[in-house]
């Protein structure tokens, strides 16, 4: 009897941040392009960045960006995305990898969503976002689908056409504290699993749409919905450190 063929893996070390700096290589500012024509980019004036060791270190303290009309612009405050994008083998799967650690300056005690250090799995083809927000205490996994500007509009299999899943973990780290994070896209089964520090903390089955081609993001967000009289609300004096280093991406197929 023949051995039943094993899976190929393909690894990517995606840790060289030195193009935030200079301008060319494997990370670009993130942002999205805007109705009028303009576009709306992530980044902080006065961030301090400074990349050491394998790890990129931002610090943006206080929040100032933000953005009163339009929820997602609002949200990120000073992000990085990839400049490859990565997709799973169709009968395969995907892992996105990397440490991360997160102090958050000013912010309101117990409250992840008043600003956060996030890594984020994005499709643009079809608007879905797998992330890790990482707070001074708390970690929170988020499953969504979500009308990205400029995205597609792809009506899922099943569900509501737009939505995200927070969910958070209390006490699951310490402000500057490092911590592993994975999150797998398993395209075969139609399944997302969320790992820290090698332990399963979350998985969701009968994911609606089959994801494409992926942009990794880094970021420092905050939450907070926007007011219909105020506007934005998401900055009050608070500001966050970030920390991200280790970005392994893992590609495997089913079959050699």
């Amino acid at each position: 009897m023949s051995a039943e063929p094993k899976g190929r893996e393909e690894i990517i070390e995606y840790s060289n941040f030195a193009s935030i700096i200079t301008g060319e290589g494997e990370w670009l500012p993130a942002g999205f392009p805007l109705a009028d024509g303009g576009f709306w980019q992530y980044q902080e004036p006065n961030a301090v960045v400074i990349i050491q060791d394998g790890f990129l270190r931002v610090a943006a303290v206080p929040y100032t960006r933000h953005h009163d009309t339009v929820q997602i612009l609002d949200n990120a405050k000073h992000m990085y995305f990839s400049s490859r994008t990565f997709a799973a083998p169709p009968e395969g799967s995907i892992t996105f990898s990397l440490d991360i650690a997160a102090t958050v300056v000013n912010g309101v005690p117990g409250d992840i969503y008043d600003g956060y250090v996030s890594v984020n799995v994005l499709d643009f083809t079809t608007g879905a976002a797998l992330d890790f927000f990482v707070g001074n205490d708390t970690v929170a996994t988020v499953y969504g689908k979500l009308p990205f500007p400029g995205v597609p509009d792809v009506a899922p299999a099943h569900g509501p056409r737009y939505f995200c899943l927070f969910e958070e973990i209390r006490d699951a780290t310490a402000p500057g504290q490092l911590h592993h994070y994975d999150i797998t896209y398993d395209a075969a089964a139609d399944r997302v699993t969320y790992f820290i520090d090698g332990m399963l903390v979350r998985a969701y089955s009968n994911v609606p749409v089959k994801l494409g081609a992926m942009t990794l993001a880094l970021g420092m967000m905050s939450e907070k919905d926007i007011d219909p009289v105020k506007g934005s609300v998401s900055c009050h004096g608070q500001g966050v450190i970030g920390k991200w280093g280790k970005i392994r991406i893992v590609r495997r197929s089913k079959q050699g």
